[in-house]
Order: structure tokens, then C-alpha cells, then sequence
């Protein structure tokens, strides 16, 4: 049975999907007014797992990740630059798919942005206006939370007595910094102020929080499976999108919410200030492998901290490879016609010790390490040559399942050498057949100086790029 640990209830539970076999969940995308540093792809990477591993277990998947387009970043940005609010994100939004597909996530089935669904948010903030949860003060309209009493049950944080100065009420998306009960649903702007819209209670431009509530329900209905993000937005933006869904609907908002923990690097908090905050290019251009960063951020459990190190990164690569190379050097293996019934079970054996982690929580730490297990007994069996035909067709089977959910293993490309390169590497070869070592020692160093590595095996040389 799949357990999830549930942030609503605090304890881990088994996961029922509210319609038979069909799982809609939603994740909370990027803020597109810059490139998407490292902490924010270790949650959209744990989405992407969260994803995959459902399809695995044979649930049909709805999966929506939003992009938030328009928040006061965004506008000043795109004021400072005298551009439109389209113009600013547009190519942030073009290298974020470019950096999920280079980190090996998948898609979402939909990504609404914000800009595109005013219209619904409207009509959720006229509904909470009608039934009292909402007021407007000064032009704009804020979510009354004394008209929620279960506000705080995300979180479990208490705010009796948490406001500020009485009846004053703070008007900004970053209120988490201030002491403030009320948040703003709709802002009140300037109608010269081309980031705005109209709406029935005046023209402005919607709360980061309505955005995502507007969002999910529109795709997923009013109520859904799994709401999924980083721990840093279980307080308050989660917090705020059930109060104003339930508020509105009447109805439970999300059944399950996953959160995703820290990243830290060397031990320090990501920031600015400190000079480590990370994105997905500034690491792959220190010439890094995606792959390796991938298998670096799932490598903890989603709700433990995550150390980055750049030490830890190398090591990753270096386990990349090998799990690479592991997977070449089965498919090119010379092997013995026949079955060997007691290897496919122990192989089979790790995936299901692979399936209970996962269903453990996500446990990825402890189903890579059954993925480890798999191929060091491949291995020792290859090195005694104990691999059969098969067996190679049910290994390589077993490895595309794990590879389904990991996604790290990377599509087989046919690399091709320069002339040089195939000249030398033949040469070698050669200089081997003549036993003439000295030359072939030289060519493998001079091969070695541009970024070929060869290793001589049993079934003859292979190569492989630095």
C-alpha cells in the first residue's frame, strides 16, 4: 500500500484517491521573473517523482504545475525595462522548459499561467465578497480570516491575537514578514497601470494566493488529491489558497499535501547574500551533468534537508557513469544461451524492495540503494559469467522500471569519433595485436588528453567521453 506522510493530518497515511484510479494532483510552479535556482528544482523534481511513480503504480495522472506570471517583482521588473508584463516573462518561461527537460523532468499534463485565468479568480473573490469571508478596504479586497476558523490547520500554527494594531491590515505578497491576520485576495491599482483588469469590485490585480486556488479547482475540481510544493510554502501561501477554497466551496480543498524540505548548500541557507543561490545553469555550466544533479536532489527523501555540496555533486556524476556504463556493458555482452532462474529472482527481489520504499513515503534514498544492490550482483554474475541470454532481456526490463520513476539512466545515443579519433583508437589496437605496449600505452594517454577513456574488457575495447 502507497503511504504518503500528510502535512494535514501530520501523520503518514495510506493513499486512497478520492475517484477510483484517477490521481489529480497539483504542484506550485515558478515565479518566471528569473531562472529557477537549485531549491526550487529539487521540489519540482520531487513533483516530477511523485509523478512518475504513481504512473508506475498504474494511476492515471493529472498532473498541474502553474506559472506564476504576475507578482510585484515581475511588475517592477517589467517597468524598469518599460516592457509589457508578457514581454518580461516570456523568456524565463522558455528556459524553465528548457531546464526541466535538461534535468530529465517530465512535462506536466497542464501548466496554466496566472495572466490566463483572472477571470476565475474574479469569480472566486465575488463568491467569498457574497458570503462574507471577504471585505474591501481602501479599493482593495482582503479574505477575513475570523470568518474561517479552521485557518491555521495546515501549518498548526495558533494566531489568536495575531494582528497589527487592531484594524490595520497590510497590503503586500510578502505579509509572511509582517504580523498580519487578513491577506489581500484583489489590489486595488491605478487604471493607467497596464499589469491590472476589471473586475466587478474595482480595476486591480489579483493576490499570489487566489492565483493558484483559481487554478487547481479549474483543472482539478474543488476538491482534489495531492497538493504538492516546498516547505517554504506550506506557510502561509498554502495556508491561505485552503481558507479561501474552502471559503468559498464549502467543500475540503486537497486530500493529501506533500512537502518537499530544505536545500542547503554547504550547510548554509540558499541566499543572495550569501553568494549561493544557485540556478540549474550557473551548475551545469561549471560542467556538470544534469543527470547528476538530478541524482543528487532525489537522492534524500523528499522531507528530509538536502546538503548540495559540489563534492557531493562529483560524486553523483561519478555514480551517473557508472550506472550508465553498467547498463552499456549488459546490453554489449557477449552471453551463453540460456536462463538463469536464480539470478532473475534475486533482480526481481530488488525491484520489489525498490516498490516498498517507495511506497514507503518515497523513500528514494533507500530504493537507489536497492538499484545499487541490483547491479553489483550483475556484475559479480557477468564477471563469472553466469548472465544468460535471457537474463539480459528481463535485467535490462527490470532497470527501464526503475528507470521510469528515476529517470536518470538517459537515452541510448549512438556517439560517433572523428576520423581521428577511429584512426588512433585502431592503432591501438593494433600496437596491442603486435604486443608492441609502449605505443599502445601512448595512444591511450594522447586519447586520454582529449577526453576519451578506454577500457579493455573481455568482449574487446570500449570507450567512453570524460
Amino acid at each position: 500500500m502507497l503511504r504518503f506522510h500528510n502535512t494535514l493530518s501530520n501523520q503518514l497515511e495510506d493513499f486512497h484517491p478520492l475517484n477510483g484510479n484517477e490521481v489529480k494532483m497539483y504542484i506550485c510552479g515558478p515565479t518566471v521573473w528569473n531562472f529557477a535556482h537549485i531549491g526550487n528544482f529539487r521540489s519540482f523534481t520531487f513533483g516530477d517523482i511523485l509523478a512518475r511513480y504513481l504512473r508506475y503504480k498504474g494511476y492515471r495522472v493529472t498532473h498541474v504545475m502553474n506559472l506564476t506570471d504576475v507578482d510585484d517583482r515581475i511588475i517592477n521588473e517589467s517597468a524598469k525595462k518599460n516592457i509589457s508584463i508578457d514581454e518580461m516573462t516570456a523568456p524565463f518561461i522558455t528556459a524553465f522548459w528548457e531546464d526541466m527537460d535538461a534535468i530529465g523532468n517530465l512535462r506536466p499534463d497542464i501548466a496554466p499561467r496566472a495572466t490566463e485565468h483572472v477571470a476565475e479568480m474574479i469569480e472566486i473573490i465575488q463568491t467569498l465578497l457574497d458570503n462574507g469571508k471577504a471585505y474591501e478596504s481602501d479599493g482593495s479586497i482582503y479574505f477575513r480570516i475570523t470568518a474561517f476558523p479552521e485557518y491555521g490547520k495546515l501549518s498548526k500554527i495558533k494566531f489568536e491575537g495575531n494582528k497589527v494594531g487592531g484594524s490595520e491590515r497590510i497590503d503586500t505578497d510578502k505579509y509572511e514578514k509582517e504580523d498580519a491576520r487578513d491577506f489581500a485576495l484583489w489590489k486595488l491599482v491605478d487604471k493607467s497601470d497596464p499589469a491590472g483588469w476589471d473586475a466587478p469590485f474595482g480595476y486591480g490585480r489579483p493576490g499570489w494566493h487566489i492565483e493558484c486556488s483559481a487554478m487547481s479547482m479549474k483543472y482539478l475540481g474543488e476538491t482534489f488529491d495531492i497538493h504538492a510544493g516546498g516547505i517554504d510554502l506550506q506557510f502561509p501561501h498554502h495556508e491561505n489558497e485552503i481558507a479561501q477554497s474552502e471559503g468559498a466551496t464549502g467543500k475540503l480543498f486537497a486530500k493529501y499535501w506533500l512537502h518537499g524540505e530544505f536545500l542547503k548548500i554547504d550547510n548554509e541557507k540558499m541566499s543572495k547574500s550569501l553568494g549561493n543561490e544557485f540556478t540549474l545553469r550557473d551548475i551545469i555550466g561549471r560542467g556538470f551533468k544534469p543527470l547528476a544533479i538530478r541524482y543528487l536532489l532525489f537522492s534524500v527523501p523528499y522531507d528530509k534537508q538536502l546538503n548540495f555540496t559540489f563534492e557531493n555533486l562529483k560524486g553523483a556524476e561519478s555514480t551517473i557513469d557508472r550506472l550508465q556504463d553498467f547498463k552499456k556493458r549488459l546490453q554489449e555482452a557477449h552471453l551463453t544461451d540460456g536462463i538463469n532462474t536464480d539470478l532473475q529472482e534475486k533482480v526481481r527481489g530488488f525491484l520489489n524492495d525498490f516498490e516498498e520504499a517507495m511506497d514507503d513515503n518515497l523513500n528514494t534514498s533507500v530504493a537507489l540503494a536497492s538499484l545499487h544492490n541490483l547491479v553489483r550482483e550483475v556484475n559479480t554474475a557477468l564477471a563469472h559469467e553466469t548472465v544468460l541470454t535471457e537474463d539480459r532481456s528481463e535485467i535490462l526490463h527490470i532497470i527501464d522500471k526503475y528507470d521510469s520513476v528515476f529517470g536518470i539512466f538517459g537515452e541510448a545515443k549512438e556517439e560517433i569519433l572523428d576520423a581521428e579519433i577511429e584512426k588512433l583508437i585502431e592503432e591501438r589496437q593494433e600496437a596491442r595485436r603486435n604486443r608492441n605496449f609502449g605505443r599502445s600505452d601512448e595512444i591511450r594517454d594522447l586519447l586520454a588528453e582529449k577526453g576519451i577513456i578506454l577500457e579493455d574488457t573481455k568482449d574487446g575495447v570500449r570507450w567512453k567521453r570524460k
